[in-house]
Parts: C-alpha cells; structure tokens; sequence
C-alpha cells in the first residue's frame, strides 16, 4: 500500500501544530488565586533567631550546614539554640538545633483560596 505524500506532510504538519501548541501555550491559571499568609515576613536587617521568633508555632522548613532539611513547628527560640517540635517524617520527634548551624529558613508566605 503506497502513501501519497500529502497525506505524510499533512500528518507532520498536525503533530508540529499540536507539540507547538503545548509547548509555547501560556500556563494555565490556578482556579483559586493565592492570598498572603498573614504575619508572614522575612526580616533582612534582622538576625536568624528574630526572624524565627517571627514564625513561633508555624510550620518551617529548616535547611542546615551539614545538607539535611528538617521541616518542623517552632516552639521556642533562645540565643543559640531553636526548638523544631512535630518533625515531619518523624513521629513523635523534636529538634533542638545550633542557630549557627542554619544556612536558610523557608515559610509559607501564600494559599490557596
């Protein structure tokens, strides 16, 4: 059975439209919009520890010098230390963690609506 040759140009046509489409489509919008989470701020004149008083009793994400991401609630913040309570992935577990030891801190700052 031959192919007219049309037919495979039309086909290679259609599928470059369609890959073209997708590709440079714009991204569609979320249903929801996100809102700011109130309260939530970084303080960049401030120091690590004040910056995660601001988040006592929030969930963060704690990325240390040694690599690990510990994700937690603070519960208390001293002068070197920082109490990471429900660690995720870790029933029942709790942090005490050096301040000099975080490299970054990351906090939900928008939601879902």
């Amino acid at each position: 059975m031959k192919h007219k040759p049309g037919l495979i140009v039309w086909a290679a046509l259609a599928i470059g439209l369609c890959w073209s489409v997708l590709t440079f489509a714009p991204p569609q919008s979320f249903a929801g919009s996100a809102t700011p989470v109130e309260g939530s701020k970084f303080d960049t004149a401030a120091s690590l520890a004040d910056n995660l008083k601001i988040y006592m009793g929030k969930n963060v994400y704690v990325h240390l010098t040694s690599g690990n991401t510990l994700q937690g609630y603070v519960k208390a913040v001293g002068k070197d230390l920082v109490h990471i309570e429900k660690l995720a992935g870790k029933d029942y577990f709790d942090a005490l963690i050096r301040i000099d030891e975080i490299t970054a801190i990351e906090a939900r700052f928008r939601e879902m609506k």
